[in-house]
């Protein structure tokens, strides 16, 4: 049976009150999560940018996108560890097909 994976994208927002040292170690530890599981690894860092409503009384947002081509499982292990990561404000995983 061969092992079926696809291409994702996500894009996750950190807290810009963090620290450079703070925001770098989270994008690191995401993008080695994604090596682990996954390949085809590209990180983009889009940097502070103002939020199009308010999280948390915050107006803005460090984004970041990650492609990564992964087994299903994986995705929904990266969705969970977003959302229990202090930090991480919000978070979105999109299939992009095969």
């Amino acid at each position: 049976m061969a092992k079926v994976s696809a291409n994702y994208e996500v894009v996750y927002i950190i807290d810009p009150m963090l620290s450079e040292e703070d925001t770098a170690a989270l994008v690191a530890k995401f993008k080695t999560l994604a090596e682990q599981n996954g390949s085809a690894v590209e990180v983009e860092e889009w940097g502070k940018r103002k939020l199009a409503y308010e999280i948390n009384d915050r107006t803005e947002g460090y984004y970041v996108l990650m492609n990564f081509t992964s087994a299903p499982a994986f995705p929904k292990e990266l969705d969970r560890v977003l959302r229990i990561t202090d930090g991480i404000m919000r978070s979105l995983i999109v299939c992009k097909g095969e």
